[in-house]
C-alpha cells in the first residue's frame, strides 16, 4: 500500500521509500524512513496535499510524493508477526514487524543483448527461461520471486538494450519501467568480454541517478584473455559497486545478493551519484534547462532532472512528451533548442553526437586507468571460426547443411520412438475396448481421446529432436550468423536483415517470432515482417508435414520437409517483394546486428529449451487440442441414425436373420462398414465437411479433409487429431493413420473405388497448410503488435486465398510427374 492511499486518522507503519535523489534525500531527512509511524491527519480537497502527523510534528506532502512511500497498517504489521510469539505486542514490536515486512528487495536486470542477463536470471530465480546467444531473445520482462539471506527479491528480467534512448520498443520500454515501477535497484549485467560498448549503457543508468549495481560477468572470459580489471578502484570512481560474476556456472552469484542487500540497506560506502562532466558548455546547457524542468515537482521526484535535460539536448521524442503535459513546456522546448543550437554551433557537430562522444570519452578514462588488456590480442576463436560459416562462398551452403541434417534427423531419429508411441496409444486403445461394454463413453475414449490425442502425441520426438538442432544453433551464436548470411538476399527482397531472426523464431512458433520484431528500428520494416512470419512453419505444423511425408514420400523424408519449410521462406521473401513495391513504400533502415562470439551452448540450458517446447506441447494436447478432439469427436458421432444408415441395418438385419447366415458373414462385415461410413457422412462433422467441399473439391480434398483444415484454426496440431478420429473406421485397428491415408477410397458417386489422396493431392494438402490461416493466438498477436485490426484481418484473408491459389497450382503440376 501507498502513503497516498490511507483514510484520514488511519496511522501506518513505512516500509520502504521509492523515488531518487534529491528527493529521496529530502524526504528521509524529513523523517519518512522505515519503521516510523505516520498519522494521516487530513486530504486537502480536489486531490490536494495530504497532511500527516511523523514524530510529533504536522508535515503535508503532495499526493505524487506521498505516492513514492511504501506502508503497512497495524493490522498488516500484526498479522506479519509470527504465530508463535507469545510476548506482548507493543507498538514496537509491530515497527519491527513492519520493518521485516519492508525487506522485500525488487530488482530489475538490465542489460545488452548478449551479456548473460536471462542466464543470470535463470540461475538467482531457478526460472526456465530459454537463453539465446542473439539480439532479441528476452522480448518482455520476465518476473521471478525467491528468498535469500532474510530477504525476499523480486526479479524483474528486462529487454536486452543498448540504451536508453527512445529509439527502439525495447529502449521505451526499459525506461518507462524504470521510471514508473521504481525498482529498488537496478542490476546492471555487463559483458566483460565488450566492456567498452557495455559501459555506455551504464553512463546513462549514472545520468539517472538511482541505485545500480555492476554483475560483471562472464568474467572468466576476461581472465582467460590475460586481461585484468581493478573492479573494486572503477567502482568507487562511477559511484556503483562491481561483482564478478559467471552466471553460467553460478559464480559470484552469492557475493552479488549479499552486495543488493547491502545497497538496498544503505549501507554499501561505494554508492554514491556522481555527476559525468560532458565539458563546460554542455554543462551549462544542462544546468539552464534542468533550471526549468525542475519546476515541475511531480515529475523530478521519480525522474532525474538532469537525466532529462540531456535527452532534451539528445533530441529524444519520448522526453518531449512526457514534458508536454506541464504548464511550462514550450519554456522548456524553447530554452532546449537555443542551446542546442549554441552547442552545435560552438562545436560544429550534432549535441546527440557530442554527448555520445563524452560518454565514451569518460569510459576510456575509466578503463585506462583500471583496465590492462594484453598488448597484441591474436585472432579470437569466434574470428577464425567465421572464416568458414560467413565466408562469401561457403557460408550459404554450409548453413543450408546444417539446416538439411537438422530436418533429416528430425525423421530418421524420431522415427524410431514415433513407432514405439504409435504402437503404446494402438495398445491402450485395444485395452479399453476389452475392458469397456460397448457404447457412446468407450467410443469417446477409443476413437475419441486416444487416437484424437495420440495421433498428435506421436510426432513429440520429431518435435524435441528439432528444437534440439535449434537450440544449439541459437546458444551458440550461429543464428546471428545466419542473419548476417542473408542480409544480402533479404535487402534484395525489400526486407530488413534483421527481419530474419524473428523468421527464423517462426520455425519455434509464430507468436513470439511476431513479438520478435520489436527488435526493428522502422515501424513499416516491423509490420512487412509481421505479415510474412506466418509462412515460417512453425512447430505446429510439423505433426502434419510428418504425418503427409511419412505417408506418401517415405523414400525421401528430409528432402521433402526441407523442400516444405524452404518453399515458406521463398514464398515470404515473394510476398515482402510484392507488399514493398505495393503498401510499403519507406526509406531504408541500416543493418546493424551484433555477431557475439561463439559460446559453447551448455547441457542445461539446451535441457531448458527442450523441456519448454515438450512442456508447451503437452499443455497444448491435454488444453485446447484435447477440447477439439472432444468436439470434432461428438460432430462425427450423432446424430446415430439417419435414412440411409437404417435401410443398411434393415439389410445387415435380414441377413443374419436368413437360413444362410454363416455365408453371409462376410456380406454382414462390408454393409457393417459401409453403414458406418455412411453414418460419418451423414453426421453433423460431414454436413459441415459437405457445405465446405466444393470450395475444396479443386483442390482434390474430400470432406474428411476439408474439415480437418477447418478445425486446424485454432491450433494446426487439430489437423491431425481430426484425421485421427475421422479415419478411425474400418476393421483394422492395428493399421497407422498413415496407412490409413493411404488407403482411403472414394465409396461412392463417378470416383467410387479411386484412391482420395494420392502422391499430387497429398502435395497440395502440404502447401495448404503451409499457408493458410494461421492460428488464432497469431492472429492476436498480430492486432496487438500492430495496434491494428485491419492488418490481423487481412492477414487471415491473404493467406487463406494465396494458400488455395498454390494448392491448385501445385495439383496440376504434380500431376504432370506423378
Amino acid at each position: 500500500m501507498r502513503l497516498s492511499e490511507v483514510k484520514n486518522n488511519e496511522t501506518v507503519i513505512i516500509t520502504k521509500v521509492l523515488g531518487h535523489g534529491s528527493f529521496r534525500k529530502r524526504i528521509t531527512e524529513m523523517g519518512f524512513v522505515r519503521g516510523k509511524e505516520v498519522k494521516v491527519i487530513k486530504n486537502a480537497p480536489f486531490k490536494g496535499p495530504i497532511e500527516f502527523k511523523i514524530m510529533d510534528y504536522n508535515i503535508t506532502l503532495r499526493r505524487s510524493e506521498a505516492n513514492l512511500i511504501e506502508v503497512v497498517s497495524l493490522n498488516e504489521a500484526k498479522a506479519h508477526i509470527q504465530p508463535s510469539f507469545k510476548g506482548v505486542i507493543d507498538q514496537e514490536i509491530l515497527k519491527q514487524s513492519a520493518t521485516e515486512k519492508g525487506k522485500i528487495i525488487n530488482i530489475a536486470l538490465v542489460g545488452n543483448p548478449n551479456c548473460g542477463k536471462t542466464t543470470l536470471f535463470n540461475y538467482l530465480s531457478g526460472s526456465k527461461e530459454h537463453v539465446g546467444n542473439y539480439s532479441g531473445v528476452t522480448i518482455s520482462a520476465k518476473e521471478a520471486s525467491f528468498k535469500k539471506n532474510g530477504y525476499q527479491f523480486n526479479l524483474v528480467d528486462l529487454p536486452g538494450t543498448y540504451s536508453l534512448t527512445a529509439y527502439s520498443p525495447e529502449e521505451i520500454y526499459v525506461r518507462k519501467y524504470i521510471w514508473k515501477e521504481t525498482p529498488d535497484i537496478v542490476l546492471n549485467v555487463v559483458d566483460s568480454s565488450n566492456l567498452e560498448r557495455n559501459l555506455f549503457l551504464t553512463t546513462q543508468l549514472i545520468d539517472m541517478d538511482i541505485k545500480v549495481i555492476c554483475a560483471l560477468n562472464m568474467y572468466d572470459e576476461l581472465l582467460k584473455n590475460k586481461s585484468r580489471l581493478n573492479y573494486e578502484k572503477m567502482g568507487k570512481m562511477m559511484g556503483i559497486p562491481i561483482i564478478p560474476t559467471i552466471s553460467s556456472k553460478g559464480k559470484g552469484i552469492d557475493d552479488l545478493l549479499q552486495k543488493a542487500i547491502e545497497v538496498y540497506e544503505d549501507r554499501d560506502p561505494i554508492v554514491r551519484h556522481i555527476h559525468i562532466n560532458y565539458g563546460q558548455e554542455i554543462e551549462k546547457s544542462v544546468q539552464r534547462i534542468r533550471a526549468k524542468i525542475k519546476e515541475n515537482k511531480p515529475i523530478t521526484d521519480k525522474i532525474s532532472s538532469r537525466f532529462m535535460a540531456l535527452k532534451l539536448l539528445e533530441k529524444d521524442s519520448e522526453t518531449f512528451f512526457n514534458l508536454s503535459r506541464y504548464s511550462n513546456f514550450e519554456e522548456i522546448k524553447q530554452i532546449t533548442k537555443d542551446e542546442s543550437k549554441r552547442i552545435e554551433s560552438l562545436y560544429n557537430e550534432d549535441s546527440e553526437t557530442i554527448i555520445t562522444d563524452a560518454k565514451y570519452g569518460f569510459i576510456a578514462g575509466a578503463l585506462k586507468e583500471n583496465f590492462k588488456q594484453k598488448l597484441h590480442p591474436g585472432k579470437s576463436r569466434s574470428d577464425k571460426i567465421d572464416r568458414f560459416l560467413t565466408h562469401p562462398l561457403l557460408g550459404m551452403p554450409i548453413f543450408v547443411i546444417l539446416i538439411f541434417v537438422a530436418f533429416y534427423c528430425t525423421f530418421t531419429i524420431g522415427s524410431y520412438p514415433m513407432g514405439w508411441i504409435e504402437s503404446l496409444v494402438a495398445s491402450l486403445s485395444e485395452l479399453v475396448t476389452k475392458l469397456m461394454p460397448p457404447g457412446m463413453l468407450r467410443d469417446l475414449i477409443t476413437n475419441g481421446i486416444i487416437d484424437g490425442t495420440g495421433s498428435v502425441l506421436v510426432f513429440l520426438p520429431n518435435i524435441l529432436i528439432l528444437f534440439f538442432f535449434i537450440s544449439i544453433m541459437e546458444d551458440s551464436g550461429y543464428m546471428a550468423r545466419a542473419a548476417f548470411i542473408m542480409d544480402k538476399i533479404m535487402h534484395s527482397f525489400g526486407l530488413h536483415g534483421r527481419s530474419f531472426i524473428p523468421m527464423i523464431m517462426g520455425f519455434g512458433c509464430n507468436v513470439p517470432a511476431i513479438m520478435a520484431t520489436r527488435t526493428l528500428r522502422n515501424p513499416n520494416d516491423r509490420l512487412l515482417t509481421m505479415l510474412i512470419i506466418p509462412f515460417m512453419s512453425c512447430s505446429a505444423r510439423l505433426p502434419v508435414y510428418v504425418l503427409f511425408i511419412s505417408a506418401f514420400f517415405p523414400s525421401h523424408p528430409g528432402i521433402v520437409l526441407v523442400g516444405i519449410y524452404f518453399t515458406g521462406i521463398f514464398i515470404a521473401f515473394l510476398m515482402a517483394q510484392l507488399f514493398n513495391k505495393t503498401i510499403f513504400k519507406s526509406k531504408e533502415t541500416p543493418f546493424v546486428l551484433e555477431l557475439p562470439p561463439y559460446r559453447i551452448p551448455t547441457f542445461r540450458n539446451v535441457l531448458i529449451h527442450m523441456w519448454d517446447k515438450t512442456w508447451q506441447y503437452l499443455k497444448k494436447i491435454g488444453g485446447v487440442i484435447l477440447v477439439g478432439v472432444i468436439i470434432i469427436w461428438a460432430l462425427g458421432y450423432f446424430p446415430r441414425e439417419t435414412d440411409a444408415s437404417d435401410a443398411i441395418s434393415a439389410q445387415i438385419e435380414q441377413l443374419q436373420n436368413s437360413q444362410e447366415q454363416p455365408a453371409n458373414q462376410e456380406k454382414i462385415h462390408q454393409l457393417e462398414l459401409s453403414r458406418e461410413a455412411v453414418r460419418l457422412q451423414n453426421s453433423y462433422l460431414g454436413q459441415i465437411g459437405q457445405f465446405v467441399e466444393p470450395v475444396m473439391r479443386p483442390l482434390g480434398f474430400d470432406w474428411k479433409m476439408s474439415v480437418s483444415l477447418l478445425a486446424g484454426l485454432p491450433a494446426k496440431e487439430i489437423v491431425v487429431s481430426t484425421m485421427g478420429v475421422l479415419y478411425q473406421v474400418d476393421d483394422d485397428q492395428q493399421a497407422s493413420l498413415t496407412q490409413k491415408l493411404r488407403q482411403e477410397r472414394y465409396p461412392t458417386g463417378p470416383k467410387q473405388g479411386q484412391l482420395i489422396i494420392s502422391v499430387p493431392v497429398a502435395l497440395a494438402f502440404l502447401v495448404f497448410v503451409l499457408i493458410y490461416f494461421p492460428c488464432i493466438g497469431v492472429i492476436a498477436t498480430i492486432k496487438n503488435e500492430s495496434g491494428k485490426l485491419f492488418w490481423a484481418i487481412f492477414t487471415m484473408v491473404y493467406t487463406t486465398t494465396l494458400a488455395w491459389i498454390l494448392s491448385f497450382i501445385t495439383l496440376h503440376i504434380a500431376r504432370f510427374f506423378f
